[in-house]
C-alpha cells in the first residue's frame, strides 16, 4: 500500500504555526515512506474565506521546502483539489446515507434550535440535537421538500453502545455513542460541512493516513460511522497535540506569535522555524537538534510524537535562528541582511560587505539589525555619562584629553584604510603612554553615540569615512568641553 497523506487547510488568512506543523509532519511521514503528499483546500466555509489566502498557503509551504505531489495548482488523478469545486459530489453521498437510514433531513430553524439549546442549558445539560426530524415520515419529508422549506442533512448517530478506534499516537480510543451528536452533513446552502467533506474526499483521494490535531479525537467516531455506513476502509489515524505558547495559553494573533508570516516579518529564517517547529511535540530520540529537511525525513517516526501539548518557546526559536544565521555562508548573510541595512542606511555610502562581517555573529533575528546599525546613518543623541567606564578607567575629563590627543592623529591619515587607521591609532596611544581603553572607548562613544556597537572604534571609523568620523569627533569634543 502506498502511503498517501494530505494537508487540508482552510483559506481563512495566514498559515497558523499549528497548521504548518501538521503539514510538516504529514510531509515528513509521506516522504519517509516513499508516499505521496497531497494539498487540498477546504473552503466549504465561505463566510470565513479570505481572498488571496490560498496563494499564501502555496507560498508558505514552498518557502518551507514542502512541495506537494498533488494539489490545486499541480493537478493529479483525484482532483479537483479545492472543495468548492467538488460541491456536486457531496449531496449524492448524503442522500445515499438518507436512503440507508444513516442520515436524515432536518427542517428545524435556527430559532427553534436556539430555544432548545437554552432550555437544555437551563436544565444544566449540554445541548445535543434531539433527533426531532428523524421521526418524520417519508411523506412528511417529501411534503416539506416540495414546499421549499429550508433543510439540512444530519447524520443519524447511534445512541447506544460504543465506538472504538486506534490512533498511532494516543493508542486505543473508545467513546460512548450517547456522547455523539447528529452532526450536519449538508448545510442549507448546499455545501458540505467540513466533517462530511473531509470523509468523502479522504476516501475518494485514497488517503491512507489522516494526520490532524488532537481536537478531532472525539469527532473521529462520527467519521468512522460514516466510513462504515458506506462500507469503506477506515484510514489510519495520527492525531497530534496542539502547539501552545505555554501550558495554559494558545499561540495568539494579538501577541504576534500565531502565524508563520509573523516570524518571517520579524526576520526569522524559514529553515530555523521548520527545524524548531519539528521538535515542538516530537523528538528524534537522540541529542541532535539541528536538522536539514532530508535529515528530518530520515529521523521522523510518528511513534515519537508526544501526547502532551508542544510548547512553542520563542526564546528557543530565537536561539535556533541565531545559530542558523551564524552558519550562513557570508554571501548569503549579506544578501539576506541587505534589505534590513537599507531601512536605515540606504544612500549613506556604508560598505555593506564589511558591516555584514561585523554583524553576522551578533544577529539573532534580522528585525534587530536596523536598530543596531542606525547610528552609522545618523549620530544619535547621547549623554556624556557614556564616556564613564570603570573597567576602561575613563570619565569625561580623561575622555576629553584622549580625544584631543587622537583627533589630529586621525586628521593626519591620508590612506583611510582599516589597517592604516588601526596601526596609526595604536601607535599614537603607545607613544602617549596611555591605556588602549582610555582612548578607544571615548573614540567609540564619540563616533557612534552608543556603548554597544558591531565592531570597535577602528571599524566604525573606517565605515563612516574620514570626514564623518572627524565631524562626529568634533561634536563629542564640544560636548565634553561643555561638561568639563
Amino acid at each position: 500500500m502506498q502511503v498517501r497523506t494530505r494537508f487540508a487547510p482552510s483559506p481563512t488568512g495566514f498559515l497558523h504555526l499549528g497548521g504548518l506543523r501538521s503539514a510538516l509532519y504529514g510531509y515528513l511521514f509521506a516522504r519517509k515512506n516513499q508516499g505521496s503528499f497531497i494539498l487540498r483546500i477546504e473552503d466549504t466555509d465561505q463566510e470565513r474565506y479570505v481572498e488571496g489566502a490560498t496563494q499564501v498557503i502555496y507560498d508558505t509551504l514552498r518557502d518551507c521546502g514542502m512541495n506537494w505531489d498533488e494539489g490545486p495548482d499541480v493537478g493529479g488523478a483525484f482532483g479537483p483539489y479545492i472543495q468548492s469545486e467538488r460541491k456536486d459530489l457531496y449531496l449524492p453521498y448524503a442522500r445515499q446515507l438518507v436512503e440507508s437510514g444513516h442520515a436524515y433531513y432536518c427542517f428545524c430553524t435556527r430559532e427553534e434550535l436556539e430555544e432548545r439549546r437554552q432550555a437544555a442549558e437551563a436544565r444544566g445539560e449540554v445541548f445535543k440535537y434531539d433527533k426531532h426530524c428523524l421521526h418524520l415520515s417519508r411523506e412528511e419529508v417529501q411534503q416539506k421538500l416540495d414546499a421549499g422549506m429550508p433543510w439540512v442533512i444530519r447524520q443519524n448517530a447511534p445512541t447506544e453502545g460504543e465506538t472504538s478506534y486506534h490512533d498511532e499516537v494516543f493508542g486505543d480510543m473508545t467513546f460512548p455513542n450517547d456522547s455523539l451528536d447528529d452532526m450536519v452533513l449538508i448545510k442549507q446552502d448546499g455545501m458540505p460541512t467540513y466533517n462530511f467533506a473531509n470523509v468523502i474526499d479522504d476516501h475518494l483521494m485514497g488517503i491512507t493516513h489522516v494526520m490532524r490535531g488532537m481536537e478531532y479525537l472525539s469527532s473521529t467516531p462520527k467519521y468512522n460511522l460514516l466510513y462504515q455506513a458506506f462500507g469503506w476502509e477506515i484510514p489510519a489515524y495520527i492525531h497530534m497535540p496542539p502547539v501552545m505558547r505555554d501550558e495554559h495559553h494558545k499561540l495568539s494573533k494579538r501577541d504576534g506569535d500565531a502565524y508563520y508570516s509573523d516570524f518571517i516579518a520579524k526576520g526569522y529564517l524559514s529553515e530555523a522555524i521548520i527545524n524548531y517547529l519539528a521538535l515542538v511535540g516530537w523528538n528524534p530520540g537522540t541529542d541532535q537538534e539541528f536538522f536539514t529537511m532530508d535529515e528530518l525525513i530520515d529521523a521522523f517516526d510518528v511513534h515519537r510524537i508526544n501526547k502532551a501539548p508542544g510548547i512553542f518557546d520563542v526564546n528557543k526559536l530565537t536561539w535556533f535562528n541565531a545559530e542558523y544565521i551564524r552558519r550562513l555562508p557570508p554571501e548569503k548573510y549579506l544578501e539576506t541582511v541587505t534589505p534590513w541595512f537599507d531601512r536605515v542606511l540606504a544612500g549613506k555610502g556604508i560598505h555593506y560587505p564589511r558591516l555584514a562581517e561585523l554583524m553576522q555573529d551578533r544577529t539573532e533575528i534580522f528585525s534587530q539589525v536596523p536598530d543596531m546599525v542606525a547610528f552609522l546613518g545618523k549620530l544619535p543623541d547621547y549623554s556624556a555619562d557614556l564616556y564613564t567606564h570603570k573597567k576602561m578607567k575613563t570619565n569625561p575629563a580623561i575622555a576629553l584629553a584622549s580625544l584631543e590627543m587622537i583627533r589630529p592623529v586621525l586628521e593626519g591619515i591620508s590612506d583611510w584604510s582599516e589597517t592604516v587607521i588601526h596601526d596609526t591609532v595604536m601607535a599614537a596611544i603607545a607613544d602617549a603612554g596611555l591605556k588602549n581603553g582610555a582612548v578607544l572607548w571615548p573614540l567609540r562613544i564619540a563616533i557612534s553615540g552608543q556603548a554597544s556597537t558591531p565592531g570597535g572604534a577602528i571599524e566604525i571609523a573606517w565605515l563612516l569615512g574620514k570626514e564623518e568620523t572627524l565631524r562626529r569627533l568634533d561634536t563629542g569634543l564640544e560636548m565634553l568641553r561643555s561638561v568639563n
